[in-house]
């Protein structure tokens, strides 16, 4: 059997660098910061007291009164991201089979403001369960991709990947699959989340996961930094509309990038650390290169998984060395984390539209925030340290991972 092509044909983009695709990619192209003190409660008594919020947002600008009330944020943001998607792609809603439209959401945890404040008013009462009758349709984690279709009447496969931080990743992988075996025509995929929340901040915290640099969070992010301390806690969506290469092409669609492969493969070794010689992430790269039918040679530039924390990106750059030998210090690497912060299950799309955007215009994003060697980091390769460089970027990967092991790699080629 022969696979179809998939190419990506509309892109949406919420995030706390850019409130839409153009914003994001200014942002992401400039080094912006979008980290800053919360906003969303009271942060006296937490030790981290910022987070990367959604800046300005306000859902009765996307919403009327009564129907926000019945979304989680993280659905919200969903649809919000699938929207300019669809709108970028010019998907002719009346005229698509929509029994060959699949919606692929990924969110790793779904709706846990609601989750949190139904059992604190629980907590508040007398001890009768007066839940909100939306209680359970707004937490669940399918409810975003629930929500696109029937919005937009996609009567194809729909549901919510979940794997921690690289539940958005295998979001687009499942959706370049159904494509590929020639299931779907369309594929609406992406994530989002919203875990800003006082649980979200609270658990993270607890892990010593968080950064703490509380007297500067803008500089707070700083993979591949000797001084790194943590992650900082991101919020947002990421929507990419792929479609098999016949259809764009017969309806004569703009299209950004082709994804050519994906590869997934598991640590087996922590709940929350990578094996500390990235084993599972030479595994995943391997797996996708061999999928894309690539040569390690044939890569320009990876956005890392890169969150900054002090095992994890060792483990992900030694792991890149292994892969990639003589080619590696020939590559840009970067961590677009060091602007939007994590946003767990939304992290992979964002940082897939990011690697597509700097296909589309030969600049890689910087790693921002860097200032002190790590001398457990190779110093040839090249970081895209502090500002963005231009260069011809035909090939992409972007690596996510998450909690429990999951790993997660995607590669782009620029369409010929």
């Amino acid at each position: 059997m022969q696979l179809k092509r998939v190419v990506i044909t509309g892109l949406g983009a919420l995030t706390p660098i850019g409130s839409n695709l153009n914003a994001y990619w200014d942002g992401l192209k400039n080094g912006r910061s979008g980290a800053a003190p919360i906003t969303y409660f009271d942060t006296e008594k937490f030790k981290t007291k910022f987070a990367c919020e959604l800046k300005g947002y306000n859902a009765l600008d996307y919403f009327g009164r009564k129907e926000a009330r019945k979304l989680d944020r993280f659905t919200q943001y969903a649809l919000i991201s699938s929207d300019e998607a669809i709108l970028d792609a010019k998907l002719d809603l009346e005229q698509v089979d929509k029994f060959r439209v699949g919606v692929v959401w990924g969110a790793g945890i779904g709706g846990l403001e609601t989750f949190q404040d139904e059992v604190i008013g629980f907590a508040k009462g007398d001890g009768t369960p007066r839940f909100n009758p939306f209680f359970i349709p707004k937490m669940i984690a399918d409810i975003a991709p629930g929500n696109i279709s029937i919005k937009h009447g996609f009567m194809g496969p729909n549901y919510t990947t979940v794997s921690a931080c690289a539940s958005s990743a295998n979001a687009l992988i499942d959706a370049l699959n159904y494509i590929r075996l020639g299931h779907c025509d369309v594929v609406v995929t992406g994530g989002s989340e919203a875990a800003v929340t006082i649980a979200g901040m609270g658990g993270f915290n607890a892990m010593h996961a968080l950064s703490t640099r509380n007297e500067s969070p803008e500089t707070a992010s700083r993979p591949f930094d000797a001084t790194r301390d943590g992650f900082v806690l991101g919020e947002g969506a990421g929507a990419l509309i792929l479609e098999e290469y016949e259809h764009a092409k017969n309806r004569g669609a703009k299209i950004y990038a082709e994804v050519i492969g994906g590869g997934l493969s598991s640590d087996a070794y922590h709940m929350t650390a990578p094996h500390p010689d990235g084993i599972g992430v030479v595994r995943v790269m391997q797996n996708c290169l061999n999928n894309a039918g690539l040569q390690p040679e044939d890569v320009d530039a990876i956005n890392t998984h890169g969150t900054s924390t002090p095992l994890g990106d060792v483990a992900e750059l030694k792991a890149i060395s292994q892969v990639f030998g003589d080619h590696a210090p020939k590559m840009n690497i970067n961590s677009t984390k060091s602007m939007t912060g994590h946003l767990l299950g939304a992290a992979g799309a964002i940082e897939a539209i990011a690697s597509i955007l700097a296909m589309e215009h030969n600049v890689v994003p910087p790693t921002i925030n860097h200032s002190v060697v790590d001398e457990e980091i190779d110093p040839d390769l090249n970081l895209t340290l502090n500002h963005a460089q231009e260069r011809e970027v035909n090939v992409a990967m972007s690596n996510t991972f998450g909690f429990g092991g999951h790993n997660a790699c995607l590669v782009f080629r620029k369409i010929s």
